[in-house]
């Protein structure tokens, strides 16, 4: 029987966050590339809350758009409402979130796909992954059409083998009602590939016209809207925006959930993928946290275009007739009509301790992997990790190095080494806390740190770097010169600090000293700098963390010298760990299992102690090469 055949350079499965910023970063590289969807209707899909970024996500976000992605300008494109979060603690944890509309944001990205060189949408199901002599040789699918590429790039999201749960209502769908993906697990799994099954949920949605916002606390944005992208113009995103709601559970609510755990999938095993610990569902809160007498419910308008309201912090699994007691037990939402029921969604993912920090597979050349797939959960995990396995299935394709962006430089650098390294039974959510540098790998900082390395890549602009080659230099000359510009104990200088409830000076102080004072700002210090540079926020921003927190960066930054030595310990690839005295048997396994690329990556496997990597480096150090050199040098 005769079937479609083609030929590509890349395919990549789905067209979720990681799909879109893989298939763009190959096609823009010089690729051809094709994407795969089970729906066109569904590229770039927010099956869950309405928004993008938030603590830690922002960062992440920032990330992607600092190495080339495209995540950041298309919400700066699409959003209803934006706040900084956290902005009460220091920067290190300060985090942009954004407020999408779902339908927008999916129709923009679609259009950067679509008119996009050497990117083609295909709409279809895969079922199987091709491969020849170990390596991944293009994709086939259910139609029986073929498409022969060089590297294949998974991003299947939550839709392989995608089971739909509330109650006793089961139903073998993707999110949202969409086609699942039911064929290529087997694949995979043919293929040796060591499968999980995870879960997360969504909440109900609501009709707002049924919603009683008198008894609500109202939600703003800022006042002064900060983009994510570092390419777009502030004042563009300076918009009238839509607010969210705050409520709380009562009572109440927590009263008709006990009652029904019995008839929970979750409880009653029906259920059987693990959830995300940090993201429970309103069941998991009211058993687990047994002593709160309530909990926040932020009610989230979907779109400017729809009365759709996303009900968050309340994600069930319950049958229909209790959710609709439960939120009708919501202040405010006593009348609320529900317009989609709250689900459980159970998928097939990955165990990713199967891919190197490239996101390859590392028994299956050509072969990468991105996204919920990995077993990570989030919309900006997944753009991040999509964008990664695009540029390194491109570096391979194009006889390149690939990159491994490590956790000293960013959070992407984080969240792929805790993916590939750690063991994860539940899917992974990135916080700051996981960070050991997060002083800095600053939200607001994203751009000096990747946009080097985008650049070398070939997804960032001459005309962008050398705006960042700029910015770098103002920012390096500012703080020089307030570091030089000394003022007097003088009675202007004094009336100053006084004005602002600082200290006043025994002695002259540079302005640098005087700006590292909490309670000063550096828009401040122009009542007594008659020679202040009229210099961009972004500009001004940085000057003014840099020079405040400068102790606690130099700090940082002997401890990340510190990581880096470890990392540049490189381990053999063909290491017989076996071949090792005194490595515990624990520990034999574990790096057997991981295959550590470096002595750092290895410190930091699950059962894997200090007194193992000393007993690892002491062999390496014993075996020598030929030319002399430990084998543990960088490479």
């Amino acid at each position: 029987m005769p079937f479609v055949e083609e030929y590509v350079d890349v395919a990549v499965v789905g067209a979720g966050h990681a799909g879109c910023e893989a298939a763009l970063a190959c096609a823009r590289l010089g690729l051809e590339t094709v994407v795969f969807t089970v729906s066109v209707d569904s590229i770039a899909l927010m099956p869950c809350n309405p928004n993008i970024g938030g603590s830690s996500k922002g960062h992440l976000v920032r990330e992607l758009d600092a190495l080339g992605g495209e995540m950041g300008r298309v919400i700066d494109r699409t959003f209803i409402q934006s706040k900084m979060l956290n902005v009460s603690k220091g920067p290190a944890v300060h985090s942009l979130r954004a407020q999408a509309d779902k339908a927008e944001y999916s129709r923009a990205m679609r259009m950067v796909l679509e008119e996009t060189d050497r990117l083609q949408i295909v709409q279809g199901e895969v079922t199987e992954i091709l491969t020849e002599d170990g390596k991944a040789a293009g994709v086939r699918l259910y139609s029986g059409a073929v498409y022969h590429a060089r590297a294949v790039i998974l991003c299947t999201g939550t839709y392989l083998k995608a089971r739909c749960i509330y109650g006793d209502v089961s139903s073998y769908t993707g999110p949202n009602g969409l086609q699942a993906a039911n064929h290529l697990t087997d694949s995979l799994k043919a293929l040796g590939i060591e499968m999980y099954r995870f879960k997360t949920g969504t909440p109900a949605r609501i009709d707002g016209r049924t919603i009683d916002y008198s008894r609500m606390e109202e939600q703003k944005g800022d006042e002064r809207i900060v983009p994510f992208s570092f390419t777009t113009d502030p004042e563009t995103v300076q918009i009238p925006q839509v607010s969210c709601w705050l409520t709380y559970t009562s009572e109440a609510t927590h009263e008709i959930i006990r009652s029904s755990l019995d008839r929970s999938p979750l409880y009653s095993g029906a259920i059987e993928g693990t959830g995300p610990r940090y993201c429970p569902s309103i069941e998991d809160k009211v058993v687990r946290f047994a002593d709160k007498e309530r909990h926040q419910v932020f009610i989230e308008p979907e779109g400017r275009y729809t009365s759709e309201m996303y009900v968050g912090g309340m994600s069930s699994s319950l049958p229909e007739d209790v959710q609709h007691a439960m939120y009708h037990s919501v202040p405010g939402l006593e009348h609320a009509k529900i317009v989609r029921n709250a689900y459980a969604i159970e998928y097939d993912c990955i165990n990713p301790q199967q891919l190197a920090p490239t996101l390859e597979f590392k028994k299956i050349k050509g072969l990468f992997s991105g996204g919920q797939f990995n077993g990570s959960s989030g919309y900006e995990e997944a753009a991040c990790q999509g964008l990664v396995a695009g540029i390194n299935a491109a570096m391979e394709l194009l006889g390149r190095e690939q990159i491994i962006i490590d956790r000293s430089q960013a959070y992407i650098g984080v969240l792929i080494d805790d993916l590939v390294t750690k063991e994860n039974h539940e899917p992974y959510r990135m916080m700051t806390s996981r960070s050991e540098y997060r002083l800095l790998l600053r939200q607001d900082n994203a751009d000096q740190r990747l946009t080097p390395l985008g650049y070398e890549v070939g997804l960032i602009s001459k005309e962008r770097y050398e705006k960042l080659l700029w910015k770098k230099e103002q920012i390096r000359q500012e703080k020089e010169r307030l570091e030089k510009i000394m003022t007097g104990a003088n009675a202007i200088t004094q009336a100053f600090l006084e004005r602002y409830k600082s200290t006043g000076l025994k002695t002259a102080a540079s302005l640098a000293e005087i700006l590292r004072r909490p309670e000063m700002k550096y828009e401040y210090l122009k009542e007594i700098d008659a020679r202040m540079p009229d210099l961009p926020a972004e500009v001004t921003e940085q000057v003014e963390i840099d020079i405040k927190y400068d102790g606690y960066i130099r700090r940082q930054l002997k401890q990340v010298e510190q990581f880096r030595r470890m990392e540049q310990k490189k381990i053999p690839e063909d290491l017989d760990y076996d071949e090792i005295p005194s490595l515990r048997l624990e520990a034999v396994q574990k790096l057997k299992l991981c295959k550590p690329v470096s002595i750092g990556q290895a410190s930091r496997i699950s059962g894997v102690s200090p007194a193992d990597i000393s007993v690892l480096l002491i062999w390496l150090e014993q075996k020598k090469n030929k030319s002399g050199e430990s084998l543990w040098k960088k490479n």
